[in-house]
């Protein structure tokens, strides 16, 4: 295995050509190795102004959030304020979705390792105040039960806003107060911000994304989704060192840099133990714990998490028994790529661990049961029809919904091809990746109730 130092050469030489090929605006990487850790970056933060990107560059994480927002949860844990396994309502009798039943019963487990069965992608915007979290609730009350809570995992961003309002009411504070006055501070975090009026203290990353025409990504019309989804990811920026001090606290059962204790060792394993296996879908794990992502791969295992913003895409993996860590920040273009490019390299210099490929189609035909699979599916994010043409070539047409209309209400039908048993893959990348659609469960007719491309769209036609 390379040394930290060698691969940080590497990096620093190939990582401007690597973006350009991925046309991928900018990005940022950190590696944390042995305790020490090296960063680069390269690219152009904003195509608007041409701000450079450096090292101190705050991008958004996104998702990766969530990660924060289940450490702040296991705190509460820790101190005997909350029981995973208690109904939510027993912190939150306000919680309410369409299935009563549902609502009464699901834990705050099942928010963490996303199998409460709800629908969860409302992100309604609920104004700036402090109050945006609370408000959020209203919003969710009509939200819909795919399945039996427990029952199966289906990604769901509004669960960790409900994650974010428990830590709100136990704590008698705001999310992103807690957030920094719990996590970002103690942990000596220098480059973090929960929002613009703080992110515009630094230099920060635009999003940008696809041009009309197909050529170079364009800067996004907007810097971050809104502030009531901040527990679950909407604009929490920072830098890839910053990045690497949270993960560090996992690698550290639980200690911050200066030896005070941030989280009990217990909550620390308790989070990578596994909850539930996830279909295989590309860059998701394989299994998921409690907030983390878990990759079963040789030399692992890893967690992690990614996280997509408009126009930003982030990427953290940690291999808990070597001590490494790794994070890439991007701003547009073929993210995926790039991200299989570099992990693939640093992941197995640094700590002996085998990035698999990202999935492609078959080079043979692979058969497909159409009648399983045809038809149109739905969910808050979309309405998703399966359909053959003349030519016996099968088509995905998405009709989006919410905030997702605003940005791209009718996407090009996207192509897809048969792949593994029940699951087909996009013929054309996106992002750099050809995305997997699994198709999973039984409406009782042997037609696949769901289409799940890691959210489940439940089948709508008759």
């Amino acid at each position: 295995m390379s040394t930290l130092s060698e691969i940080g050469t590497w990096l620093h030489d190939n990582l401007p050509d690597l973006i350009t090929a991925d046309q991928v605006p900018a990005a940022s990487v950190g590696i944390l190795a042995d305790g020490e850790i090296v960063t680069a970056a390269a690219g152009i933060l904003n195509r608007n102004t041409g701000v450079e990107a450096d090292v101190d560059s705050l991008f958004q994480i996104g998702s990766i959030t969530k990660t924060w927002t289940t450490t702040l949860i296991m705190q509460l844990v820790d101190e005997g304020l909350l029981d995973l396994d208690a109904p939510v309502r027993q912190t939150l009798p306000a919680f309410a979705i369409a299935d009563e039943a549902a609502a009464s019963t699901i834990t705050t487990r099942q928010l963490l390792s996303h199998v409460a069965g709800f629908e969860g992608d409302s992100f309604l915007d609920t104004g700036v105040g402090d109050d945006c979290v609370e408000k959020y609730l209203a919003v969710i009350v009509d939200a819909p039960q795919l399945f039996a809570p427990g029952e199966r995992f289906s990604y769901n961003n509004d669960a960790f806003v409900v994650l974010g309002r428990i830590i709100e009411v136990l704590r008698g504070k705001p999310f992103d107060h807690v957030l920094r006055e719990r996590l970002a501070d103690p942990l000596g975090l220098t480059h973090v911000a929960t929002d613009a009026s703080q992110a515009i203290r630094f230099r920060a990353a635009l999003g940008h994304v696809d041009a009309e025409d197909g050529g170079e990504p364009v800067p996004s019309p907007v810097w971050s989704l809104v502030r009531s989804n901040a527990p679950a990811g909407a604009m929490l920026a920072m830098t890839p060192r910053d990045l690497l001090g949270f993960a560090r606290l996992h690698l550290d059962e639980g200690l911050a840099p200066d030896g005070s204790r941030i989280l009990s060792a217990a909550s620390v394993r308790a989070m990578q133990e596994r909850q539930v296996d996830v279909p295989e879908l590309g860059l998701m794990g394989d299994a998921w714990g409690l907030g983390w992502e878990i990759f079963d791969w040789a030399g692992g295992p890893v967690i992690g998490h990614d996280g997509g913003t408009i126009g930003q895409t982030a990427f953290l993996r940690i291999v808990p028994g070597s001590g490494v860590a790794v994070a890439i920040l991007t701003n547009g273009g073929a993210s995926a790529a790039l991200y299989q490019t570099l992990m693939t390299k640093i992941l197995g210099a640094v700590a002996g661990v085998e990035v698999p490929p990202l999935p492609v189609p078959s080079e043979a035909p692979v058969d497909v049961d159409l009648d399983r699979i045809l038809g149109t599916y739905s969910s808050s994010v979309s309405d998703s029809t399966v359909r053959l043409d003349d030519d016996g070539r099968i088509w995905l047409e998405r009709t989006m919904k919410g905030v997702f209309a605003e940005f791209d209400p009718a996407p090009e039908p996207t192509e897809l091809v048969g792949w593994r048993g029940d699951s087909l893959i996009a013929r054309v990348p996106e992002l750099g990746m050809h995305v997997p659609h699994a198709f999973v469960g039984d409406d009782g007719t042997g037609r696949a109730l769901y289409l799940h491309t890691g959210r489940v769209g439940r089948r709508a036609d008759a």
